[in-house]
Parts: structure tokens; C-alpha cells; sequence
């Protein structure tokens, strides 16, 4: 029997929100699929946010903070942190005028999913759609490059017997399954999970480290260059970005009015992982992280260290698909196939998307440093100074400020209070963030095309061992000492 469905309007304030309710059939396959298939409950939301702003980064930052100092990863950590939380509110805001005025123009969202570059063109025009597209669909582009370049490093390292290169080829076919997810409405049990895995990997990264302890003759020497000083500031930058999903996730929500304090509540949970863990790694490891983007690289193989890195496997699975369902949308509505109710047709036309990921995951598998060259040139402009801008435009006017769904609390000083934190995201992201950071973590990539090369087989791999020469007979032969590789420049054929 067809679901039946029943459009309910509710009003809250002046926002207006068409809602698409099914009557849920009786039998344990539906309570099944609602239990795990279908989210949208503020929960749902805040376990997307917290689960897809704390991926593989959490192997990282132990490695920004050994090129920012101790005290400076902390605070650039807080800083950026609550940045990111007051432009995803702005996100927020501009999403629910820009629901609210169509739906009074009787436009009806149940088949169609709301996304940022709509948001922009509905409220600015087709230039502000066009920059916003043009920097959002780059982001998630390099995002999902980002957690394919993740798994390949992560699983070398209980099972090296394959290299990287080799790895992303077979977790590229993986990843690629995620054309089967329809939307953000379909990841409740995958967020929840994801947020458990990396809350675990966290806490080991944490524990693990005290437990080890500071290795011998260990130094803290950091900052000690600007280049990467920057290249650290730009990674945290990175870090607390995640937002380039938020409308999509909004979107997904029974009620989106009640998105606006979510990512805020996220992101002090995440705080909760990323600084202890962090500080955890670069006090027992110190500068050694320099050479290590990857913290599991630095701590012995045990059953809890092979149970976090496949934890994170999967969860960089997850978030593979949380960065790729948009682009999956924009390409649908490109060919037409995004109100086809086809899962299969749908699947198979997103098929094309995966294929230049896979490919630029290959070129360029220098984990770490192009966190922050993406954090610089991309993050920056598309979930920091773009959406202050977009907020400060929408509302320029006296009369738009007047009519405006959501009114800034008085809690950051109304209008003037909101304007003047806008103008100083912008300033900021585009000196420190996109000026100094692009231009410090550009050098630092540059420098690992030209130690590792392009399609480097296996990016910061020990060097293999060499075969043991034959021992000369004589009661007095010495064997020759090897010869020293060092690990950061090693570079695979």
C-alpha cells in the first residue's frame, strides 16, 4: 500500500516551513529503517556535524601542533573553533530567509534538496551563486580527496605488505559505494558511529601517548619558522570548516529552525577530543611530528593501535560520503536526474563524480600538508568570508533588516554587533588565513612535490629494508653499518 503523506505548515515566528510527514507502517522492517535509515531530528544533526568536523584531522593536529608550539595550537584551536561555529550560524540564518521567502512564494522543497549556491542565488544572484558554487564544489572535491589520501595512509600501518598508492586504489572502489546513501536524511546510525569511532581514536591517541611517555632527548622547539607556523594555523583552519555541508544537513532536518546553536554544541564537543589528544602526542613525541603528519605513524603496533586505525578507516568512509552527497547533487541537477525516484538510476549517475577524486587522491597523497593548502585557498573563502559577506549583503538594506526571518541576538550587540564580527571574519580569513597561510602552505606543498614527486608510490614510507650483505668468514669481520635514510625525505619510485 502507498505511504500516505500529509503536508503540515508550521509557523514559528515569521519562518514558514512545509514539512512532509508519512504515516509510518506497522511491521518491524519500518521501526527497523526509522531507527536507522531515516534522521532528522535535531540529534541527527548534531551527530552529522560533530561526526563530519572531526575526521582524519585528528591525526594531524598533533603535527600542526608541532609547527605551531603548544600554546599557540591551543588557542588557534579555540579561536578557529568558535569562528567556524558563528559562520555556520550565519549559514544558518541565510538558509531559513531564503526557505522562508520561497515557501511564501508557494515553492515546495519535498523532492528538490536545498543547497549553498541556491541559498547565494536566491538571496544575492547568479555571481554570488556562481563564486559560491565555483569554491564549495572545489572544497568538497579536495575534501573527499582528502579522506581517500587518509584511509591509504591509515591502513599502511597494519598491513604495509601493500603501498599507498595501491591502497587508495582499493579504497577509491569503496568510497565509490556511497552513490547508493539517497541524502544527509540516511546517515543517522553512520553519524552516530562515526562520532563513536573517533571519540575512541581520540582518547587512544591520548592515553596511548601518556602511557609511552616523552621519548628520549625529546624537544618542544616550535614555533621555529613562519612557513610553518602558518602551515599549523591553516590546518586548525581546516579543521574547524566543516561546515561546507551545513545547508544540506539543515536541509535534512524535520525542523531547521532549530539548527542555529547545533554546530556551536559541536564543536565544544570536538574540543573535547582534538586538544587532548593533540597536546598528548606532541608532549611525548615533540619535534619528531615535524616528520610525521600521521600521529599513529609514532606509536607502537598494538591491538588497540590496529582497532583505532580501523575504526578510522571507517569512519573516513562516512565522511568520504558526507563531503561527496553534495557534489552528488549538484551533478544530479546538472543532468537532470536529481527528482528521479530511481535509487539505482541515481547511483549510477553519480558514478562519474568518484572518478576524478580516485585520480587527484593518486597525484597528490602528501597527507597533512595539503590539509592546509586546501584550509587556505578554499576553506577560507567558502565557509568563512563568503557567508560573512553574503549575511552582510542580504541584510544591507533597512527594510531587509527589518523583515528579516531571524533577528541577531542581543547577545552579540543585534545588527551593528553582527556586522562588525562579519567584518572582522573576513579581514582575518583573508590576511592570516588566505594571505599568510596560502602563502606558507603552498611553499610546504611545493616542497613535497619536489622531495616525493608527483604520483609518489608511497608517501613518507621507511625506506625498505636492504637485503643483509654475506658475512665475511674470519673471527675479526665487522659488518658495514647501513646506511642512514632519512624518513621525510624519502621518496618512492
Amino acid at each position: 500500500m502507498a505511504t500516505d503523506k500529509v503536508v503540515e505548515t508550521v509557523i514559528v515566528g515569521n519562518y514558514v516551513e512545509m514539512e512532509t510527514e508519512a504515516k509510518p507502517k506497522e511491521g518491524m522492517k519500518s521501526r527497523i529503517s526509522k531507527l536507522f535509515w531515516h534522521g532528522g531530528s535535531v540529534y541527527d544533526a548534531w551527530f552529522s556535524c560533530a561526526s563530519n568536523q572531526v575526521a582524519q584531522v585528528l591525526l594531524t593536529l598533533p603535527y600542526s601542533f608541532s609547527q605551531l608550539g603548544m600554546l599557540s595550537g591551543i588557542l588557534f584551536q579555540l579561536f578557529y573553533g568558535l569562528m567556524g561555529s558563528w559562520t555556520a550560524y550565519l549559514i544558518s540564518i541565510l538558509y531559513i530567509e531564503y526557505r522562508t521567502r520561497k515557501e511564501r512564494e508557494k515553492v515546495d522543497f519535498r523532492n528538490h534538496v536545498i543547497q549553498w549556491f541556491e541559498v547565494l542565488d536566491g538571496l544575492l544572484g547568479k555571481h554570488w551563486r556562481n563564486v559560491g558554487l565555483a569554491f564549495n564544489c572545489t572544497f568538497l572535491l579536495f575534501g573527499s580527496v582528502i579522506q581517500l589520501i587518509a584511509c591509504a595512509s591509515n591502513i599502511y600501518y597494519i598491513n604495509d605488505n601493500l603501498d599507498k598508492r595501491t591502497w587508495t586504489y582499493i579504497f577509491g572502489a569503496c568510497c565509490a559505494t556511497t552513490v547508493f546513501i539517497p541524502s544527509f536524511h540516511n546517515y543517522r546510525i553512520w553519524s552516530f558511529l562515526g562520532l563513536v569511532m573517533t571519540t575512541y581514536t581520540a582518547w587512544y591517541l591520548s592515553i596511548a601517548s601518556l602511557l609511552h611517555g616523552q621519548v628520549e632527548g625529546v624537544r618542544h622547539s616550535g614555533p621555529t619558522k613562519l612557513v610553518l607556523y602558518f602551515t599549523g594555523a591553516t590546518n586548525i583552519l581546516y579543521t574547524f570548516g566543516g561546515h561546507a555541508v551545513t545547508v544540506e544537513i539543515m536541509h535534512a532536518m524535520w525542523k531547521p529552525q532549530k539548527f542555529k546553536a547545533i554546530y556551536l554544541i559541536a564543536t565544544l564537543y570536538v574540543l573535547t577530543l582534538t586538544l587532548p589528544s593533540a597536546a598528548a602526542v606532541y608532549w611525548a613525541f615533540g619535534d619528531m611530528l615535524l616528520n610525521h603528519s600521521n600521529a599513529f605513524s609514532l606509536l607502537p603496533r598494538t591491538p588497540f593501535r590496529d582497532m583505532a586505525v580501523i575504526l578510522m578507516l571507517i569512519h573516513q568512509f562516512i565522511t568520504f560520503g558526507f563531503a561527496c552527497t553534495p557534489l552528488y547533487f549538484v551533478w544530479e541537477k546538472a543532468i537532470g536526474m536529481h527528482e528521479c525516484k530511481s535509487l539505482c538510476k541515481r547511483a549510477a549517475a553519480r558514478l562519474p563524480v568518484v572518478i576524478p577524486i580516485w585520480f587527484l587522491a593518486i597525484i597528490f597523497p602528501f597527507f597533512g600538508p595539503i590539509n592546509s593548502t586546501v584550509g587556505s585557498l578554499l576553506v577560507s573563502f567558502t565557509v568563512y568570508i563568503i557567508p560573512a559577506l553574503a549575511h552582510i549583503f542580504t541584510f544591507r538594506s533597512a527594510t531587509a533588516r527589518e523583515n528579516a526571518v531571524e533577528q541577531p541576538s542581543k547577545y552579540f550587540g543585534r545588527w551593528v554587533g553582527a556586522y562588525t564580527i562579519n567584518v572582522f571574519v573576513v579581514v582575518w580569513v583573508l590576511v592570516v588565513g588566505f594571505g599568510f597561510g596560502g602563502w606558507a602552505s603552498l611553499t610546504n606543498f611545493i616542497h613535497q612535490i619536489d622531495t616525493f614527486g608527483l604520483f609518489t608510490k608511497c608517501y613518507q614510507c621507511p625506506p625498505p629494508a636492504l637485503p643483509a650483505s654475506p658475512r665475511p668468514h674470519g673471527l675479526n669481520a665487522t659488518a658495514a653499518a647501513p646506511p642512514h635514510h632519512p624518513f621525510n625525505h624519502t621518496r618512492s619510485p
